[in-house]
């Protein structure tokens, strides 16, 4: 594996990068409500990203990607396209922001329940949320890739949620996708060790269901095989001296 040990310089634009995907996640906030499109959420998240920010959104045309965020909502699991769908009162909603500043990545998404969710659709989110901290919590030196995935899905199996597979955390950087590749199931004690100065990401997508998933016609959106309801949520994380640092904190997380 070729995981890329960040300098002091490269930390500190991984930090600014990551500052502005989370502060995109803030604006949007308010206009995650019924009646909305995903298209027009896409388009304030790239309006704002472009111009207020003067940083890049790293999915628009990354592998042919069309859109500036993700949007997945109910049983999509991720990588959902915006388009002309509007939300309604009930759904859930991840939405991903990645952000390229001065050549650097930041990374992060977040549930949003639009109007009145179910109680086990909010539970869902809540679960899937707590599961990404305690993955979150192992990150040291000396800890392992397994210790992060083990923590995640102990979690999320002691609820009766089902851990998705196919899709998985990463190093982050330079390049959207780095080494080594995060899985949010595993065994504690195994896989890569931690060093301080890696960077990668954790972000957990849990299902309702059973954890099979399958890629629409469109190349893109996941979804749950059996169209049960999937939650993700997602932070970029630097392995500090001593233990870790989210780089995408946002205000009401502080």
């Amino acid at each position: 594996m070729s995981i890329i040990i960040k300098t002091e310089s490269e930390i500190e634009k991984m930090r600014i990068a990551g500052k502005l995907a989370a502060e995109v996640l803030e604006m949007i906030a308010p206009y995650v409500v019924p009646g909305v499109t995903t298209d027009q959420l896409d388009k304030i998240c790239h309006d704002y990203i472009v111009d207020v920010q003067k940083a890049i959104p790293a999915p628009l045309n990354y592998h042919g990607f069309p859109k500036s965020i993700c949007t997945s909502i109910n049983h999509q699991v991720c990588h959902g396209i915006p388009s002309e769908k509007k939300l309604k009162s009930g759904d859930i909603v991840n939405i991903d922001i990645t952000v390229i500043k001065d050549d650097y990545h930041g990374d992060t998404s977040k549930m949003f329940c639009v109007g009145e969710v179910s109680q086990h659709a909010r539970r869902l989110v809540n679960v899937t949320r707590e599961a990404m901290f305690l993955g979150i919590e192992q990150v040291k030196p000396g800890a392992t890739l397994g210790d992060i995935g083990h923590a995640i899905q102990k979690h999320a199996e002691a609820n009766h949620f089902s851990v998705v597979r196919e899709f998985c955390g990463h190093g982050i950087g330079k390049k959207f996708h780095e080494d080594p590749q995060v899985l949010h199931y595993g065994k504690a004690g195994t896989g890569e060790v931690l060093q301080a100065g890696m960077i990668l990401t954790i972000e957990p997508m849990l299902n309702l269901g059973k954890r099979h998933v399958k890629v629409l016609a469109d190349g893109w959106t996941a979804v749950t095989k059996d169209r049960s309801l999937s939650a993700q949520w997602e932070h970029t994380i630097l392995v500090t001296a001593t233990g870790y640092e989210i780089l995408t904190l946002r205000q009401e997380e502080m």
